[in-house]
């Protein structure tokens, strides 16, 4: 589990999205949420995260009540976001996660360890292993931009 500790002043605040992509063995890039993606990152000085991610322009429910929605529409609901809280910390080689609930519960009670590229106030990580469907040796490229401190 990641610890609580190691959370250094430059992670604490909140971030927006970027971009959040899959790159593919062949150099291809799919845009996950779309070519706007929204997204917001807060994390406290403890490490406490939230995090959402959503495509921009996303579809609604027929019926005006999510507990009636067509199979498509809990589908496209469900591929069109990702939002999931717990812990993180940093050194200065990678990022470290615990996520206590996500959107996708798969990845409930995971732990996760990454690169990262810090410039100026936009962070940049990779996920190894994408679960949204992308080929073997597909990376995962998450881009965040700084909106305070």
């Amino acid at each position: 589990m990641a610890t609580r500790e190691g959370v250094p002043a430059w992670l604490v605040g909140a971030w927006t999205l970027v971009r959040c992509d899959n790159v593919y063995p062949d150099g291809r890039l799919v845009e996950l949420y779309g070519p706007n993606p929204q997204g917001l990152w807060i994390i406290d000085a403890q490490g406490h995260y939230m995090m959402q991610i959503v495509r921009a322009e996303r579809g609604r429910f027929a019926a005006n009540d999510k507990s009636k929605g067509t199979s498509d529409e809990y589908r496209a609901a469900s591929l069109d976001t990702n939002a999931h809280y717990g812990w993180v910390s940093a050194d200065g080689a990678q990022l470290h996660t615990h996520i206590a609930h996500a959107s996708y519960p798969n990845w409930d009670g995971k732990d996760g360890n990454t690169s990262y590229i810090l410039q100026g106030n936009q962070l940049t990580y990779s996920v190894a292993k994408p679960t949204s469907g992308a080929p073997e040796g597909a990376r995962g490229v998450v881009v965040w931009r700084r909106l305070t401190n």
